[in-house]
């Protein structure tokens, strides 16, 4: 069974969100998406600065098995992104709502995160 954590908002297309200081959200894959790509080989993540509207691919995650698109839950800027899956992709795999965080955006309109998915949502969403 899928982790899906309580304090973590979620998008159909398999995104959490971690909500930090001020403006600012944690954004990366839930339990869930890495289980079912596989062994994540490869990242490529925007760079900083970079703006996205909501749902614009923001990045692509290749697996042994696919090549997927990464979508931006919430329109903003990125204002960091995690270096170590540079070197070590397979964080995502071990440690997605930890180590393996994929970017960290400004959101636009904090109100947005409203549309995002519950837990149990998104429970509801993947079957579980």
């Amino acid at each position: 069974m899928a982790d899906v954590r309580n304090d973590l908002q979620y998008t159909k297309e398999h995104e959490y969100v971690k909500a930090d200081a001020g403006d600012v959200v944690t954004v990366g894959i839930t339990d869930y998406a890495q289980g079912e790509l596989g062994d994540v080989v490869y990242v490529e993540l925007p760079k900083v600065g970079t703006s996205f509207k909501d749902h614009d691919v923001f990045g692509t995650i290749e697996a042994v098995k696919a090549v997927s698109e990464l979508f931006a839950p919430l329109a903003g800027e990125i204002v960091e992104v995690n270096p170590r899956l540079d070197g070590e992709p397979s964080l995502v795999n071990s440690d997605p709502y930890g180590d393996g965080w994929m970017v960290k955006i400004r959101v636009a309109d904090p109100k947005a995160r409203e549309s995002l998915l519950s837990a149990d949502a998104y429970k509801q969403h993947i079957g579980g």
